[in-house]
């Protein structure tokens, strides 16, 4: 017997400013900020220890905010004392998080919003199902090279209809 699905909490992102990622997420794409950035150090407090077991010993400090999109997925940002940026940030055959995708029915006028705050467009808008149904899609990047995609519909009603064939 298969599993139950389980639900999508959140999405950490690594970005090179926290400020302007905050503000790009929350003007540009819409999301709530549910904690605005704080500084996090390397020390013997409870979320200090956190992160040294995730992060290792050495980090430093961090920045981070709480935001989370319409329907309740959270979107965390860090900015990293000596953060990079990737050689390439869309290196499709390194395994990992390859993106992440936003939904909106009007995707057109958002992803003239991305290019205007400095993001990139990265492919035409493509149909699905051109001429039978308005299900469109388009990858792009955020003023800080995050590759995500946006979506004018749900995954379920993209895909359930055999997208591909």
């Amino acid at each position: 017997m298969l599993p139950t699905p389980r639900s999508f909490s959140h999405i950490g992102l690594s970005v090179p400013n926290l400020d302007k990622a905050v503000e790009f997420y929350r003007d540009i794409m819409g999301f709530y900020v549910i904690m605005n950035p704080t500084e996090i150090i390397e020390d013997d407090s409870d979320i200090g220890q956190m992160c040294s077991d995730v992060f290792g010993k050495g980090w430093g400090k961090i920045r981070i905010a709480h935001l989370a999109t319409a329907d309740r997925i959270g979107f965390e940002l860090f900015e990293f004392e000596g953060n990079h940026a990737p050689k390439d940030n869309l290196d499709y055959r390194q395994h990992g998080t390859f993106h992440f995708a936003i939904q909106d029915p009007n995707l057109e006028d958002l992803l003239a919003k991305i290019v205007a705050a400095g993001g990139k467009q990265r492919m035409p808008v493509r149909e699905y199902f051109p001429d039978e149904k308005p299900y469109r899609m388009v990858y792009v990047e955020d003023p800080f090279g995050i590759v995500f995609e946006l979506y004018s519909h749900s995954y379920e009603l993209t895909y359930s209809a055999g997208a591909y064939t």
